[in-house]
């Protein structure tokens, strides 16, 4: 038997959309959200006092970066809120990525206070950290591995419990600081890792070396071996906020860095440089400066075939060719009309035309919707950041 959902967010504009059956989330379709709202299942709201009476709340608010310090004032606040329909025998679960400490030591005493109540002994809490890959065919929501935690062992069942009718595996650990931990060795690992690939590209075109295909040669090993590719820098929530949570969290209880993140973090936030030497490079060497050229970039989102554009290294690449004269314009089918405003640049779609008109075009996200071989034939001079493409007037990262 299925729970009876009450989604609680501040934003009425998504509340309104959710309510109207509208998804906002790839890997949720509309139809699929209606369902459950025609069914009574599922309801959107923005009225605080429709917490009252819950059994189970999960709480996946945002924890952003703010001058590289953590911002935990949205689960500060949505403990608040909590705090004041929290009842007896209630379980809280704290699924926002964070540092090792915050379940209990930043969202317990906030519950606590405003409740009146004690945890561990009238309700329950935990931490379980998301594990979503937003259009991963291969990986299913419900068929990842969840990790669950609880402050006490009764509090671990309960949300082992929960999380087990909707999960095909659950992964219990000993306490919320493992379960927070684990989430950031997951981030940091890939961040470090996709670093060192991008630093090596910088270093391999030098060299005289295709990185693509040491990287596929190495990939054939069958053991020991992960493989990470090049880019123009990584985007969205997790990547480049996560693993500083845990740099942070060394540097303020430790006093030490945390120095392959730092490095990481340092390499990452430079890759859009690098991508805008290479164009300039290209331009220099055909005769042509780049200021008042005319620069076409495709793909802005931080992901194959998504639509978000949270930390986006197109913003910084687009940025980074504006201050230095160049017209920039930007393609990506997967942005809805009306959406990526936050970028500076004037968008347009990628036809033959606007590909040829380009003095270079530049593939940072090589969407399926993208017709690569029209690219290709249509354009004078393409830097492929996904390796895509091949021919004379291509150059990859």
């Amino acid at each position: 038997m299925g729970h009876r959902v009450v989604g609680y967010d501040v934003d009425p504009h998504r509340v309104q959309q959710l309510a109207a059956g509208q998804s906002h989330v790839e890997d949720v379709t509309s139809s699929r959200l209606r369902a459950v709202l025609d069914i009574g299942a599922y309801s959107a709201t923005a009225d605080a006092a429709a917490l009252a009476g819950f059994d189970i709340a999960v709480i996946t608010v945002p924890t952003p970066l703010r001058d590289g310090v953590p911002d935990l004032t949205y689960i500060e606040s949505c403990a608040r809120t909590l705090g004041e329909h929290l009842r007896p025998g209630a379980t809280v679960v704290l699924e926002s990525t964070t540092y090792p400490g915050t379940t209990e030591e930043l969202l317990l005493p906030i519950l606590e206070k405003t409740s009146g109540l004690k945890g561990g002994v009238d309700f329950l809490a935990g931490f379980s950290p998301e594990r979503i890959a937003p259009g991963n065919k291969r990986w299913s929501f419900e068929g990842t591995p969840k990790v669950v935690s609880g402050i006490d062992a009764t509090s671990l069942d309960a949300i082992k419990g929960f999380y087990d009718g909707i999960f095909q595996t659950t992964v219990p650990v000993s306490g919320p600081k493992v379960a927070e931990l684990a989430k950031l060795i997951e981030n940091t690992f890939r961040l470090v890792n996709i670093s060192m690939i991008n630093e090596l590209a910088t270093l391999t075109d030098r060299l005289g070396v295709n990185i693509w295909e040491a990287i596929d040669a190495a990939a054939t090993k069958p053991f020991g071996f992960t493989r990470f590719t090049p880019g123009p820098g990584v985007g969205g929530h997790c990547l480049p906020v996560d693993p500083l949570f845990l740099s942070w969290k060394i540097r303020e209880d430790l006093g030490v860095p945390f120095r392959f993140v730092e490095l990481a973090d340092d390499v990452n936030r430079h890759m859009p440089d690098y991508v805008v030497r290479r164009v300039v490079e290209a331009l220099d060497k055909r005769g042509m400066t780049i200021t008042g050229s005319r620069i076409l970039l495709l793909g802005l989102t931080y992901k194959y075939n998504a639509t978000d554009l949270r930390n986006s290294p197109s913003a910084r690449v687009a940025e980074l060719l504006m201050d230095l004269g160049a017209e920039v314009r930007g393609a990506d089918p997967n942005i809805p009309d009306g959406a990526g405003t936050e970028l500076a640049v004037r968008r347009v779609d990628a036809t033959p035309e606007e590909v040829a008109a380009s003095d270079a075009v530049v593939l940072l996200m090589d969407h399926t919707r993208f017709d690569l071989a029209m690219i290709q034939e249509n354009a004078t001079w393409v830097l492929d950041c996904r390796n895509r493409m091949s021919g004379a007037n291509v150059e990859v990262l």
